[in-house]
C-alpha cells in the first residue's frame, strides 16, 4: 500500500503526536508499505527519509480558524494531485488536517481521520468549525478513536457518524523489553533506595508540572526524588523558583531528603528513567489519550494521574494505575485537588503491595493489547479493508 500520514510536526519535533506518526510509520514500512509523512519544515532536519518513511516538508503553519502561514496552496494542490491509496490526518484544529476538510470530496485515496481528542471544543472561537465538523467526518471513509468515551468519540455519535473504530495509543516492545544498560540514579545522583517519582511531559503550561511539585512538596514522603523530564525545562525552570508558594515548600523541605530534578535527556535515557522510577505523576490538564501512561506500565511503573482526556479508562482497561481526585472547569480543562491528591500519595506510597499489584497488572495489559506492534497491525488491517471494502 502506498500511505500518506499527516501530522502538524514530525521527528526531530518531540511530542505525543509526533510519537504515534512515527511508531505507525515506520512499523507500517517494516510491514512493507510505502509511507510518506506530510508536515511542517524543521530547522533541524536535514533529511527526507528517515527508517523507511519518505518525508514531505511544506512550509504552512496555523489553522482554519485562527488563519493559516506560508503558503497553504503547494499543500493543497499535493493532495489532489497524489496517488495514495490511504490518507490518514492525524489531530484536528492544525493546518495539514483543515487544509484538507473543504476538499474531502476531491481527494481520490481512502480517507481516514484521528482527530485526538478536539482540543479545542470548549473555545467559542471554534463554534462554527465544528459546527461543519459535523458533516466532514461523514465524508471520511473511517474516523478513528483512541478512546470510547471522550469529547471526540461523544461528538461523532451526537452526530450521527457511523464509520468509526477504537484503536488505542500504546509503547514499543523494542524500547522497553529491550536491555537498558543505563544507570539513570547513577547519573543523576539519585539513591538506590530513594522513592523515585517521575513526570515526563513538555514544559507547557498544561502538563501540571506546577502541581506535580506541589503534591511532591507536600508530601510526607521522605528520602525521595521527582525527577522531571521534558524539552524547554530551562523556562520551567526559571518560573518555578519565581513562585513564592513553591519557594517556600522548596525551603520547608531543605532537610526532609527530598530533591526536584528539572531535565531533558535523549530518549533512550527516558526509558531507563521509566524503568527506575517507583511511581509516575502526571496532573495533566489537557490531553487526548496519554502515551506516558502506556509507557508507565510498558516499565512496570504504576501511576497516578487526573481524570483527563481517556486515563480513566486507561486505568479501567489496566488496572495500572489510580485517577487522582480532578475538578473539571467549563474549558474542560482538568485540574488536581491538591490537598486530596497529597494524601491519596503519601497513602500508595506507604502500600508496596499495592504499588507491586498496579505495576504487574499494568505491565500485563499493555503486553497483551498496546504494543506499537499490535497497534500498527490494526491500522494495517483497517487500510487492507477500507480498499477491499470489505468493512
Amino acid at each position: 500500500m502506498k500511505i500518506l500520514h499527516t501530522v502538524e510536526s514530525y521527528y526531530p519535533a518531540i511530542g505525543g503526536m509526533q510519537e504515534v506518526v512515527k511508531q505507525l510509520s515506520e512499523r507500517l514500512v517494516k510491514l512493507g508499505h510505502h509511507v510518506t509523512v506530510a508536515t511542517s519544515k524543521h530547522t533541524e532536519r536535514n533529511f527526507h527519509q528517515l527508517n523507511g518513511v519518505e518525508i514531505k516538508e511544506f512550509s504552512v503553519k496555523g489553522n482554519s480558524v485562527l488563519g493559516f502561514e506560508g503558503n497553504p496552496a503547494t499543500y493543497k494542490d499535493y493532495l489532489l494531485q497524489s496517488d495514495f491509496d490511504v490518507m490518514t490526518f492525524f489531530a484536528a484544529q492544525q493546518w495539514a488536517c483543515d487544509i484538507a476538510l473543504p476538499i474531502l470530496d476531491k481527494l481520490k485515496s481512502k480517507k481516514v481521520f484521528v482527530p485526538t481528542g478536539f482540543s479545542g471544543f470548549y473555545n467559542p472561537v471554534y463554534k462554527e468549525y465544528f459546527e461543519k465538523m459535523k458533516t466532514w467526518m461523514k465524508k471520511f471513509d473511517m474516523n478513528i478513536f483512541l478512546s470510547d468515551n471522550y469529547r471526540d468519540i461523544n461528538f461523532a455519535k451526537e452526530n450521527g457518524v457511523t464509520k468509526t473504530i477504537l484503536i488505542p495509543n500504546g509503547a514499543a516492545l523494542d524500547e522497553f523489553l529491550t536491555e537498558n544498560k543505563i544507570d539513570i540514579r547513577k547519573n543523576f545522583k539519585i539513591g538506590k533506595n530513594d522513592f523515585l517519582i517521575l513526570h515526563v511531559g513538555s514544559y507547557t503550561t498544561h502538563k501540571g508540572h506546577n502541581e506535580a511539585v506541589e503534591i511532591f512538596l507536600r508530601s510526607k514522603i521522605k528520602n525521595a526524588t521527582l525527577l522531571m523530564i521534558g524539552n524547554r525545562y530551562e523556562d520551567f525552570q526559571k518560573q518555578y523558583y519565581r513562585k513564592p508558594l513553591l519557594g517556600l515548600l522548596k525551603c520547608s523541605k531543605l532537610f526532609s531528603s527530598k530533591k526536584i530534578i528539572f531535565t531533558y535527556i535523549p530518549r533512550d535515557e527516558t526509558v531507563a528513567a521509566y524503568l527506575a522510577a517507583d511511581l509516575f505523576l502526571f496532573p495533566s490538564f489537557i490531553e487526548c489519550s496519554p502515551i506516558v501512561l502506556f509507557e508507565a506500565m510498558a516499565s512496570q511503573t504504576p501511576f497516578l494521574v487526573t481524570d483527563v482526556g481517556n486515563s480513566s479508562e486507561i486505568v479501567r482497561w489496566s488496572n495500572g494505575g489510580l485517577v487522582l481526585p480532578t475538578v473539571i472547569d467549563e474549558q474542560g480543562m482538568s485540574h488536581a485537588k491538591i490537598s486530596e491528591s497529597v494524601e491519596m500519595l503519601n497513602d500508595l506510597c506507604k502500600q508496596r503491595e499495592k504499588l507491586k499489584h498496579l505495576a504487574d497488572a499494568g505491565f500485563e495489559a499493555w503486553q497483551k493489547n498496546y504494543t506499537w506492534e499490535i497497534i500498527s497491525k490494526k491500522y494495517e488491517s483497517l487500510y487492507e479493508n477500507l480498499l477491499t471494502q470489505t468493512l
